[in-house]
C-alpha cells in the first residue's frame, strides 16, 4: 500500500518514511501543505499521514481540500496539538483517525491497517480464497495453514490483488499503489521480476493450478475458479 507522510520537521519525516518502509508500505514524503497537494492531485494513494503543523498550508487547510475532491482518502492526523478540541477539530474536517505525537509505530501500523480494512470494505484482518489466506495485521500468507516466505513487495502485490479480487487490475495501478515515487518506473523490469518471484515461489504450494491470471491488455486478478478447485 501507498502511504504519503506530510511532515515539516525533517528528522520526524525521514523516521516515519523510514519506520513505515520497514513495515512494507511505499512511502512518499512531502514537508509543506501545497507540496502534499500537489502529490495527491498526481498520485495514488491509500493513506495519508498528516501533520498540523506546516508551512505555505497547515494541515486543516490540507484537509479541506482534500475532502472538498476526494472523501474516499484515508487521513490520519499524526500532530503534537493533544488536545480534545485539536483532535475534534481534525475529526469534524474529515479526518479519518486521530494519533498524538508521541507514539509507537506499532500503533500507527495498526490504525493505518485498520483505516485501509476499511476502504476497502473489509471487516477481517484475513483474506481468504480457496486454501489460501492472507493475514493483512500478521503480513503473513498460508497455503493450507503452510507458510510462504515472500518478499514485501511480492506481498504486497498479492495482497492488492486480494483486495480487489473482484475485478482485473492494471499494471500501472498495482505500480502507483505498491512502488514510491523513488521507485516507481513503468519502464523498468522490476514488476514483472517480483511478480514472476510471487508466481514461483507460491507455486509448490498450489501446484499447477492458476491463482494469478494475467488479462493481456488489460491487467492481473485473483482466478475465480481456483477457489472452486481447492474446495472439491
Amino acid at each position: 500500500m501507498r502511504v504519503l507522510v506530510v511532515e515539516d520537521e525533517a528528522r520526524m519525516q525521514k523516521a516515519l518514511c523510514n519506520g513505515l518502509k520497514k513495515y512494507g508500505y511505499a512511502v512518499d514524503a512531502a514537508g509543506d501543505g501545497e507540496k502534499a497537494l500537489e502529490l495527491i492531485e498526481i498520485n495514488a494513494y491509500d493513506a495519508v499521514v498528516l501533520d498540523l503543523n506546516l508551512p505555505k498550508k497547515d494541515g486543516i487547510e490540507v484537509l479541506k481540500e482534500i475532502r472538498a475532491t476526494n472523501r474516499e482518502l484515508r487521513i490520519l492526523i499524526l500532530s503534537a496539538r493533544a488536545s480534545v478540541e485539536d483532535k475534534i477539530t481534525g475529526l469534524d474536517t474529515g479526518a479519518n483517525d486521530y494519533l498524538a505525537k508521541p507514539f509507537h509505530f506499532k500503533e500507527l501500523d495498526a490504525r493505518i491497517r485498520s483505516l485501509l480494512r476499511r476502504a476497502f470494505i473489509q471487516k477481517d484482518t484475513v483474506l481468504a480464497h480457496g486454501d489460501i489466506k492472507i493475514d493483512t495485521a500478521l503480513r503473513r500468507v498460508t497455503v493450507n495453514d503452510r507458510q510462504v516466505e515472500l518478499t514485501k513487495k511480492e506481498y504486497s502485490i498479492l495482497e492488492y490483488l486480494f483486495l480487489h479480487i473482484e475485478r482485473v487490475v492494471g499494471t500501472e495501478e498495482l505500480i502507483e499503489h505498491i512502488w514510491d515515487n523513488n521507485e516507481a518506473d513503468l519502464f523498468s523490469n522490476s514488476f514483472k521480476v517480483q511478480l514472476n518471484s510471487l508466481k514461483k515461489k507460491l507455486a509448490p504450494y498450489i501446484g499447477d493450478m492458476e491463482l494469478i491470471k494475467n488479462t493481456r491488455g488489460f491487467g492481473y486478478s485473483i482466478s475465480k475458479e481456483y477457489a472452486d478447485e481447492t474446495v472439491k
